[in-house]
Protein backbone atom coordinates (compact mmCIF):
# COMPACT_ATOMS: atom_id res chain seq x y z
CA UNK A 1 0.00 0.00 0.00
CA UNK A 2 1.54 3.13 -0.77
CA UNK A 3 2.22 6.05 1.92
CA UNK A 4 -0.36 8.76 2.23
CA UNK A 5 2.89 11.52 2.32
CA UNK A 6 6.38 11.24 2.09
CA UNK A 7 7.40 12.78 5.36
CA UNK A 8 5.17 13.15 8.64
CA UNK A 9 6.58 16.42 10.91
CA UNK A 10 5.53 15.72 14.25
CA UNK A 11 5.71 19.52 15.93
CA UNK A 12 5.64 22.89 13.73
CA UNK A 13 8.01 24.87 15.64
CA UNK A 14 11.13 26.30 13.99
CA UNK A 15 13.30 23.02 13.74
CA UNK A 16 9.83 20.75 11.95
CA UNK A 17 8.92 24.15 10.19
CA UNK A 18 12.23 24.38 8.42
CA UNK A 19 12.80 20.51 7.69
CA UNK A 20 8.85 20.87 6.48
CA UNK A 21 9.77 23.64 4.38
CA UNK A 22 13.34 22.08 2.78
CA UNK A 23 11.57 19.09 1.85
CA UNK A 24 8.31 20.27 0.44
CA UNK A 25 10.65 22.74 -1.69
CA UNK A 26 12.29 19.60 -3.21
CA UNK A 27 8.98 18.10 -4.42
CA UNK A 28 8.73 15.56 -1.64
CA UNK A 29 5.00 15.52 0.09
CA UNK A 30 4.86 16.45 4.13
CA UNK A 31 2.58 16.94 6.23
CA UNK A 32 3.23 18.12 9.44
CA UNK A 33 1.05 17.53 12.28
CA UNK A 34 0.80 20.20 15.29
CA UNK A 35 -0.83 19.62 18.48
CA UNK A 36 -1.49 23.03 19.53
CA UNK A 37 -4.02 25.01 17.66
CA UNK A 38 -1.82 28.22 15.69
CA UNK A 39 -0.58 30.64 16.42
CA UNK A 40 0.54 29.45 19.97
CA UNK A 41 2.94 30.52 21.95
CA UNK A 42 6.11 29.42 23.28
CA UNK A 43 8.35 31.04 26.17
CA UNK A 44 11.84 31.67 24.81
CA UNK A 45 14.58 34.06 24.76
CA UNK A 46 14.08 34.34 21.15
CA UNK A 47 17.64 35.31 20.30
CA UNK A 48 19.50 34.09 17.38
CA UNK A 49 21.99 35.13 14.80
CA UNK A 50 21.49 36.65 11.71
CA UNK A 51 23.67 34.12 10.13
CA UNK A 52 20.96 31.53 9.75
CA UNK A 53 19.47 33.51 6.77
CA UNK A 54 22.11 31.73 4.74
CA UNK A 55 19.91 28.74 5.13
CA UNK A 56 16.83 29.99 3.74
CA UNK A 57 16.05 31.37 0.53
CA UNK A 58 13.24 33.52 1.71
CA UNK A 59 14.07 36.43 3.62
CA UNK A 60 13.31 35.93 7.38
CA UNK A 61 13.75 39.71 8.26
CA UNK A 62 9.50 39.94 8.46
CA UNK A 63 9.81 37.75 11.46
CA UNK A 64 12.49 39.28 13.41
CA UNK A 65 11.33 41.76 15.93
CA UNK A 66 14.58 43.52 16.78
CA UNK A 67 18.17 43.45 15.52
CA UNK A 68 21.08 43.80 18.33
CA UNK A 69 23.87 46.06 18.12
CA UNK A 70 24.99 44.75 21.47
CA UNK A 71 25.65 42.98 24.59
CA UNK A 72 26.09 43.61 28.08
CA UNK A 73 27.36 41.53 31.25
CA UNK A 74 26.55 41.99 34.65
CA UNK A 75 27.47 40.14 38.44
CA UNK A 76 25.12 40.63 40.81
CA UNK A 77 24.00 43.80 38.57
CA UNK A 78 27.10 45.50 38.91
CA UNK A 79 30.50 45.64 37.23
CA UNK A 80 29.20 45.73 33.59
CA UNK A 81 31.03 44.67 30.78
CA UNK A 82 29.35 45.73 26.98
CA UNK A 83 30.66 43.70 23.57
CA UNK A 84 29.48 45.59 20.62
CA UNK A 85 28.58 42.57 18.10
CA UNK A 86 30.33 41.83 14.75
CA UNK A 87 28.50 42.76 11.38
CA UNK A 88 25.68 44.81 10.23
CA UNK A 89 23.07 42.34 11.59
CA UNK A 90 24.55 39.75 13.78
CA UNK A 91 22.18 38.83 16.08
CA UNK A 92 18.52 39.42 16.34
CA UNK A 93 15.46 38.63 18.79
CA UNK A 94 12.20 37.26 17.31
CA UNK A 95 8.81 35.81 19.35
CA UNK A 96 8.46 32.60 18.78
CA UNK A 97 4.93 32.53 17.63
CA UNK A 98 5.85 34.81 14.68
CA UNK A 99 8.77 33.17 13.69
CA UNK A 100 7.72 29.30 13.59
CA UNK A 101 3.84 30.93 12.19
CA UNK A 102 6.13 32.63 9.52
CA UNK A 103 8.62 29.35 8.27
CA UNK A 104 5.48 27.15 8.70
CA UNK A 105 3.60 28.98 6.30
CA UNK A 106 6.72 29.24 3.63
CA UNK A 107 6.07 25.47 3.84
CA UNK A 108 3.21 25.50 3.02
CA UNK A 109 3.63 27.79 0.31
CA UNK A 110 6.30 25.30 -1.22
CA UNK A 111 3.51 22.70 -0.38
CA UNK A 112 3.69 21.09 2.71
CA UNK A 113 0.43 20.40 4.44
CA UNK A 114 0.03 21.85 8.22
CA UNK A 115 -2.64 20.18 10.34
CA UNK A 116 -2.58 21.91 14.01
CA UNK A 117 -4.78 21.11 16.59
CA UNK A 118 -3.58 17.56 15.89
CA UNK A 119 -1.85 15.51 19.06
CA UNK A 120 -0.24 12.34 17.51
CA UNK A 121 -1.01 9.70 20.24
CA UNK A 122 1.09 7.37 18.92
CA UNK A 123 3.71 6.44 16.41
CA UNK A 124 4.36 3.02 15.11
CA UNK A 125 6.64 1.38 12.22
CA UNK A 126 4.65 -0.53 9.54
CA UNK A 127 6.55 -2.74 7.52
CA UNK A 128 8.65 -0.03 5.62
CA UNK A 129 6.26 2.42 6.34
CA UNK A 130 5.47 4.77 9.91
CA UNK A 131 2.03 4.56 10.86
CA UNK A 132 0.93 7.77 13.03
CA UNK A 133 -2.61 7.54 14.81
CA UNK A 134 -3.36 11.28 15.52
CA UNK A 135 -6.28 12.92 18.12
CA UNK A 136 -8.78 15.57 16.60
CA UNK A 137 -7.76 17.31 14.03
CA UNK A 138 -5.70 15.53 12.61
CA UNK A 139 -7.70 14.21 9.74
CA UNK A 140 -8.08 15.40 6.57
CA UNK A 141 -10.54 18.09 5.70
CA UNK A 142 -13.97 16.57 5.90
CA UNK A 143 -12.94 13.29 7.92
CA UNK A 144 -13.32 11.04 10.93
CA UNK A 145 -12.51 13.07 14.14
CA UNK A 146 -9.05 11.25 14.58
CA UNK A 147 -6.79 9.75 11.52
CA UNK A 148 -4.32 7.16 10.78
CA UNK A 149 -1.81 8.24 8.51
CA UNK A 150 1.09 6.98 7.08
CA UNK A 151 4.44 8.26 5.67
CA UNK A 152 7.83 6.88 4.33
CA UNK A 153 9.93 9.11 6.61
CA UNK A 154 9.72 10.79 10.02
CA UNK A 155 10.65 13.78 11.97
CA UNK A 156 10.15 13.98 15.28
CA UNK A 157 10.04 17.92 16.14
CA UNK A 158 7.87 17.78 19.18
CA UNK A 159 10.19 19.88 21.58
CA UNK A 160 11.97 19.58 24.41
CA UNK A 161 9.27 17.49 26.04
CA UNK A 162 8.99 15.00 22.97
CA UNK A 163 7.54 11.57 24.14
CA UNK A 164 8.97 9.99 21.19
CA UNK A 165 12.33 10.53 20.66
CA UNK A 166 13.57 8.54 23.70
CA UNK A 167 11.17 5.69 22.89
CA UNK A 168 12.20 5.93 18.91
CA UNK A 169 16.02 5.34 20.30
CA UNK A 170 16.89 8.97 19.17
CA UNK A 171 19.60 11.45 21.33
CA UNK A 172 20.21 10.90 24.49
CA UNK A 173 18.01 7.76 26.52
CA UNK A 174 18.32 10.25 29.47
CA UNK A 175 18.17 13.58 28.34
CA UNK A 176 19.79 16.53 30.70
CA UNK A 177 16.99 19.44 31.40
CA UNK A 178 18.35 22.70 32.76
CA UNK A 179 15.66 24.67 34.64
CA UNK A 180 14.26 27.73 33.28
CA UNK A 181 11.79 29.83 34.31
CA UNK A 182 10.78 32.61 31.09
CA UNK A 183 8.82 35.94 31.61
CA UNK A 184 7.24 38.00 28.67
CA UNK A 185 6.55 42.29 29.97
CA UNK A 186 5.38 44.49 28.44
CA UNK A 187 6.90 47.60 28.63
CA UNK A 188 8.85 50.45 26.70
CA UNK A 189 12.40 49.48 26.30
CA UNK A 190 15.10 51.41 27.45
CA UNK A 191 17.68 50.06 25.35
CA UNK A 192 16.13 48.17 22.50
CA UNK A 193 19.42 47.56 20.84
CA UNK A 194 21.14 45.57 24.11
CA UNK A 195 21.15 41.82 24.70
CA UNK A 196 21.54 41.38 28.77
CA UNK A 197 23.28 38.62 30.51
CA UNK A 198 23.34 38.50 34.23
CA UNK A 199 25.37 35.85 35.88
CA UNK A 200 25.10 36.64 39.57
CA UNK A 201 21.77 36.47 40.59
CA UNK A 202 20.96 32.69 39.80
CA UNK A 203 23.47 30.01 41.11
CA UNK A 204 24.79 27.68 38.78
CA UNK A 205 22.97 29.52 36.29
CA UNK A 206 22.37 33.17 34.58
CA UNK A 207 18.98 35.23 33.45
CA UNK A 208 18.63 36.86 30.08
CA UNK A 209 17.08 39.98 29.38
CA UNK A 210 16.22 40.48 25.42
CA UNK A 211 14.39 43.37 23.95
CA UNK A 212 11.54 42.42 21.89
CA UNK A 213 8.76 44.61 19.55
CA UNK A 214 6.75 46.35 22.77
CA UNK A 215 8.71 44.25 25.44
CA UNK A 216 11.23 41.93 26.78
CA UNK A 217 11.84 38.36 26.73
CA UNK A 218 13.03 37.49 30.14
CA UNK A 219 14.47 33.94 31.56
CA UNK A 220 15.97 32.83 35.13
CA UNK A 221 18.00 29.55 33.84
CA UNK A 222 19.91 27.39 36.28
CA UNK A 223 22.46 24.74 34.34
CA UNK A 224 23.97 22.16 37.12
CA UNK A 225 22.08 20.62 39.99
CA UNK A 226 18.90 20.20 40.55
CA UNK A 227 17.92 22.62 43.32
CA UNK A 228 15.05 24.77 43.08
CA UNK A 229 16.14 28.03 41.91
CA UNK A 230 13.84 31.13 43.94
CA UNK A 231 13.15 32.65 40.05
CA UNK A 232 10.33 35.67 41.92
CA UNK A 233 13.15 36.54 44.03
CA UNK A 234 16.01 36.74 41.11
CA UNK A 235 13.53 38.29 39.41
CA UNK A 236 12.29 41.20 42.20
CA UNK A 237 16.14 42.03 41.91
CA UNK A 238 16.61 42.21 38.00
CA UNK A 239 13.05 43.35 36.69
CA UNK A 240 13.62 46.66 38.75
CA UNK A 241 16.91 46.94 37.27
CA UNK A 242 15.24 47.38 33.85
CA UNK A 243 12.96 50.03 35.36
CA UNK A 244 9.95 47.56 35.45
CA UNK A 245 8.23 46.60 38.51
CA UNK A 246 9.35 43.39 40.51
CA UNK A 247 6.42 41.43 39.90
CA UNK A 248 6.22 42.49 36.38
CA UNK A 249 4.90 40.06 33.83
CA UNK A 250 3.63 36.57 32.89
CA UNK A 251 5.78 33.58 33.98
CA UNK A 252 6.06 30.39 32.22
CA UNK A 253 8.32 27.11 33.74
CA UNK A 254 10.10 26.21 30.28
CA UNK A 255 12.47 23.37 31.27
CA UNK A 256 15.15 23.61 28.51
CA UNK A 257 16.60 19.89 26.91
CA UNK A 258 20.39 20.62 26.37
CA UNK A 259 22.64 19.07 24.78
CA UNK A 260 24.40 15.71 26.89
CA UNK A 261 26.57 14.21 24.67
CA UNK A 262 27.10 12.36 21.24
CA UNK A 263 23.80 10.40 20.53
CA UNK A 264 22.23 9.18 17.43
CA UNK A 265 19.76 11.30 16.10
CA UNK A 266 18.47 8.94 13.67
CA UNK A 267 17.10 5.86 13.31
CA UNK A 268 15.73 3.93 10.67
CA UNK A 269 13.28 6.24 8.61
CA UNK A 270 13.25 8.82 10.80
CA UNK A 271 15.23 11.39 12.81
CA UNK A 272 14.88 13.85 15.66
CA UNK A 273 15.35 17.69 15.10
CA UNK A 274 15.08 20.78 17.62
CA UNK A 275 14.74 21.11 21.72
CA UNK A 276 13.61 17.19 20.99
CA UNK A 277 17.39 16.08 19.61
CA UNK A 278 18.59 18.11 22.71
CA UNK A 279 20.64 20.58 21.08
CA UNK A 280 20.11 23.33 23.55
CA UNK A 281 23.52 25.09 24.15
CA UNK A 282 24.36 24.00 27.67
CA UNK A 283 26.14 27.31 28.65
CA UNK A 284 24.54 30.39 26.86
CA UNK A 285 21.24 28.01 26.13
CA UNK A 286 20.75 28.62 22.79
CA UNK A 287 18.42 26.86 20.81
CA UNK A 288 17.16 28.78 17.97
CA UNK A 289 19.86 28.25 15.49
CA UNK A 290 20.88 24.28 16.00
CA UNK A 291 16.91 23.92 15.87
CA UNK A 292 16.73 25.58 12.13
CA UNK A 293 20.13 24.10 11.43
CA UNK A 294 18.66 20.76 12.24
CA UNK A 295 15.98 20.71 10.17
CA UNK A 296 17.63 21.73 7.52
CA UNK A 297 20.38 19.26 7.57
CA UNK A 298 17.52 16.28 8.27
CA UNK A 299 15.63 17.64 5.16
CA UNK A 300 18.91 17.02 2.96
CA UNK A 301 19.43 14.07 5.07
CA UNK A 302 15.69 12.57 4.37
CA UNK A 303 15.97 13.96 0.75
CA UNK A 304 18.82 11.74 -0.19
CA UNK A 305 17.19 8.89 2.11
CA UNK A 306 13.59 9.16 -0.04
CA UNK A 307 16.07 8.57 -3.17
CA UNK A 308 17.49 5.69 -1.77
CA UNK A 309 20.84 7.04 -0.70
CA UNK A 310 22.39 4.05 1.87
CA UNK A 311 23.22 5.93 5.11
CA UNK A 312 22.12 9.31 4.26
CA UNK A 313 20.56 9.42 7.63
CA UNK A 314 23.61 8.29 9.61
CA UNK A 315 24.62 11.06 7.28
CA UNK A 316 22.54 13.64 9.40
CA UNK A 317 23.52 12.45 12.83
CA UNK A 318 27.16 12.96 11.60
CA UNK A 319 26.82 16.34 9.92
CA UNK A 320 24.81 17.44 13.59
CA UNK A 321 27.80 16.06 15.64
CA UNK A 322 30.78 18.30 13.42
CA UNK A 323 28.76 21.50 13.21
CA UNK A 324 27.14 21.57 16.38
CA UNK A 325 28.13 18.95 18.69
CA UNK A 326 32.08 18.92 18.58
CA UNK A 327 31.32 22.86 19.53
CA UNK A 328 28.79 21.39 22.64
CA UNK A 329 30.96 19.10 24.16
CA UNK A 330 33.58 22.07 24.95
CA UNK A 331 30.70 24.32 25.79
CA UNK A 332 29.84 21.29 28.25
CA UNK A 333 32.74 21.38 29.80
CA UNK A 334 33.02 25.03 30.38
CA UNK A 335 29.75 25.14 32.01
CA UNK A 336 30.81 22.51 34.57
CA UNK A 337 33.60 24.55 35.46
CA UNK A 338 32.45 28.49 35.11
CA UNK A 339 28.91 27.63 36.90
CA UNK A 340 30.62 25.82 40.16
CA UNK A 341 32.78 28.91 40.49
CA UNK A 342 30.89 31.58 38.84
CA UNK A 343 32.54 34.60 40.35
CA UNK A 344 35.52 33.25 39.40
CA UNK A 345 34.25 32.71 36.53
CA UNK A 346 32.86 36.06 35.79
CA UNK A 347 36.15 37.70 36.58
CA UNK A 348 38.84 35.54 34.80
CA UNK A 349 36.10 35.10 31.78
CA UNK A 350 33.64 37.44 30.86
CA UNK A 351 35.51 40.35 32.23
CA UNK A 352 39.47 39.55 30.59
CA UNK A 353 39.87 41.92 27.63
CA UNK A 354 39.22 39.31 24.81
CA UNK A 355 36.35 37.54 26.68
CA UNK A 356 33.19 39.39 25.45
CA UNK A 357 34.16 39.58 21.88
CA UNK A 358 35.05 35.97 21.64
CA UNK A 359 31.21 35.30 23.39
CA UNK A 360 29.67 37.52 20.90
CA UNK A 361 31.50 35.84 17.72
CA UNK A 362 29.99 32.59 19.70
CA UNK A 363 26.52 33.94 19.78
CA UNK A 364 27.02 35.24 15.98
CA UNK A 365 28.04 32.11 14.84
CA UNK A 366 31.40 32.78 13.80
CA UNK A 367 33.05 30.72 16.81
CA UNK A 368 32.36 27.77 18.42
CA UNK A 369 33.64 26.64 22.21
CA UNK A 370 36.54 24.27 20.91
CA UNK A 371 38.05 27.65 19.89
CA UNK A 372 38.28 28.92 23.14
CA UNK A 373 37.47 25.96 25.47
CA UNK A 374 41.00 25.11 26.57
CA UNK A 375 42.45 28.19 27.48
CA UNK A 376 39.37 28.99 29.46
CA UNK A 377 38.76 25.69 30.95
CA UNK A 378 42.82 25.62 32.23
CA UNK A 379 42.35 29.33 33.34
CA UNK A 380 39.64 28.70 35.50
CA UNK A 381 40.90 25.35 37.30
CA UNK A 382 43.84 26.70 38.07
CA UNK A 383 43.16 30.04 39.59
CA UNK A 384 40.05 28.79 40.95
CA UNK A 385 41.12 28.78 44.37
Amino acid sequence: MPADFDVIVVGSGAAGSAAAFHLAARGRRVLVLERERLPRRKPCGGGMAASVQRWFPFDLAPAVDQVIAQVRFTWCLEDPVTAVLPGDAPFWIVRRSVLDGYIAEQASLAGAELRDGAPVESIARDGELWRVVTGPGGAAAGGSPSGVVTARALVVADGSGSPFATSLGLGPPRPRYASAVAVEVEAPVAEPDTARFEFGLVRHGFCWAFPRKGGYSIGVGTFIGREATDADGVLGRLLPSLGLPADAGERFSSPLRVWDGHHALHAPGVVAVGDAASLCDPFLAEGLRPALLSGVRAAEALDRHLGGETGALAGYTAAMREQWGDSMAWGRRIAQVFYRVPKVGYQLGIKRPTAPQRIAQILSGEMGYGDIAQRVIKRLLFQRG
